[in-house]
């Protein structure tokens, strides 16, 4: 899967990923880019009138008139009504194709008939909440166990308690408080976890030695950051500060600054260096999981972890997650070290929509996804390269995205030196061409089971009339 441009001089990517550089690029004229944009602006406000008045309305009882603040952009979202298949319609009656997904969350689509009928038949005829075992989430728990290949596991209902339980086991399991994490990664809103998620340049010190960033809100207590990619670092803060150090928190793939991939046994080098220092070795898989593969991005990119948290992509568009990990690791919730509670943990409803996605999501399936996403990769690389844009291609399975940068976002400060305006204009673009990717200008698309080859087919002619209009 692994493609790099002809002129390399940085490290190759794991060839489990993909990323693709052009051997040259021109810049693109910043005026000509501003100029795009106030009109794209324009058209904007002018198209989604019925969101704008959705958002005056939802602001008076909903902080920023959204559920989730990464839901707003100024000066207001789009506010969606239905959804099918690949397909979402706003509150203006246009019809959007959506390449976000939930960030991964509908990765069988929305509204899936399998995943309607198990959950169905589970409101009709099972219930909705027993707050006792069931044969359900032992059923779950079994299928998830072999497919990720976890000694065992526990369910939640969000990426974010995942996490917080997951670095939890770690300290119960080492006997450390401390927490080492990537600089610039997001995982979920625990405290300890909130340290360093995307913050200013002037606030982290110098490249080399990071100063970790707490924002006044959050009591992290004791937290460590290193770059990604920087086996050096690494090696560096274990040394200094391993005794202390419970846990890293690692996305295995970072899929919140667009998709940083890993060097070439960059991975490997970690689970080794976090043996040698005691250090349990935790992958974020929230965001990747099943959209990284049949069995996630560890299995895919053949490194295992000591926890793993899932989410998003595996219960079809309802509220679950997990973590799990290592037998030795979990062992602490069994013998008490540590407790994990949750009233709503692996009730009848989310497991139906599970047992769906687990049946849906096979080794063909996944593959067709792939393939679909590989396909627009291509095609959007040959845009790129008969324009010579400043950008390229990065991918991980069903996910992709265009990184408007001429040479490969290796770290968090790679991502602060890609042009965020050109990124801006491609994603408003898209959105006044009813396209719909995530809004934070560093996210990705998803191609789900729903997507057709046509429908990436205006992705690919969509960039292709911007990439006209940055050059005329």
């Amino acid at each position: 899967m692994s493609e790099t441009g002809a002129a390399t001089t940085w490290p190759p990517n794991d060839p489990a990923t993909w990323r693709h550089v052009p051997a040259s690029s021109t810049p693109v004229d910043p005026d000509r880019v501003q100029k795009l944009l106030a009109a794209e602006w324009e058209r904007f406000t002018a198209d989604t009138s019925g969101s704008g008045e959705h958002n005056t309305r939802a602001s008076e009882s909903l902080p920023l008139g959204v559920t989730s603040s990464f839901q707003h952009w100024d000066p207001y979202p789009i506010s969606i009504e239905s959804a099918r298949g690949a397909w979402l319609t706003d509150v203006d009656g246009r019809r959007l194709l959506d390449l976000s997904m939930g960030f991964g969350a509908m990765l069988v689509g929305h509204l899936n008939p399998v995943v309607v009928d198990h959950v169905t038949r589970a409101l009709n005829e099972t219930g909705t909440l027993f707050v006792t075992p069931s044969p359900q989430a032992t059923e779950m728990s079994e299928r998830y166990q072999e497919r990720f290949g976890l000694g065992m596991l526990r369910f939640t209902n969000s990426g974010t308690e995942s996490l917080m339980y997951a670095v939890r086991a770690a300290r119960a399991y080492t006997g450390r408080k401390a927490v080492l994490k990537i600089e610039g990664g997001y995982h979920g809103g625990y405290d300890a976890l909130q340290v360093s998620v995307k913050p200013a340049l002037e606030d982290i010190g110098p490249a080399d030695n990071p100063i970790p960033e707490v924002p006044f809100d959050v009591e992290a207590g004791d937290v460590y950051v290193v770059a990604y990619n920087d086996l050096e670092m690494l090696e560096r803060v274990l040394c200094e500060r391993g005794s202390e150090i419970a846990v890293l928190v690692i996305e295995p793939v970072v899929e919140n600054l667009s998709i940083v991939v890993p060097d070439e046994g960059y991975l490997a080098a970690v689970r080794e260096a976090c043996d040698r220092h005691g250090v349990v070795l935790l992958f974020d898989e929230v965001k990747t999981g099943l959209t990284a593969g049949y069995a996630g991005a560890a299995q895919r990119l053949g490194v295992q972890p000591d926890l793993i948290t899932l989410a998003k992509s595996i219960g079809g568009g309802l509220p679950l997650a997990a973590f799990g990990g290592k037998r030795e690791v979990m062992e602490v919730v069994v013998d008490g070290r540590m407790a994990h509670f949750g009233t709503y943990n692996g009730n009848p409803l989310v497991m139906a929509a599970a047992k769906a996605v687990d049946e849906i999501c096979t080794r063909e399936a996944l593959a067709g996804v792939e393939a679909l996403n590989e396909k627009a990769l291509s095609a959007l690389d040959e845009v790129i390269a008969t324009y010579e844009l400043p950008a390229h291609t990065v991918g991980l399975g069903a996910k992709g995205c265009v990184t408007w940068s001429p040479t490969p976002v290796r770290n968090y400060r790679d991502y602060k030196a890609v042009d965020f305006g050109l990124a801006e204009l491609s994603w408003l673009w898209g959105v006044n061409r009813n396209i719909l990717t995530p809004p934070g200008l560093d996210e990705q698309w998803l191609v789900s089971l729903a997507h057709t080859t046509d429908d990436m087919d205006l992705l690919v002619s969509d960039f292709a009339e911007l990439a006209r209009a940055l050059r005329d």
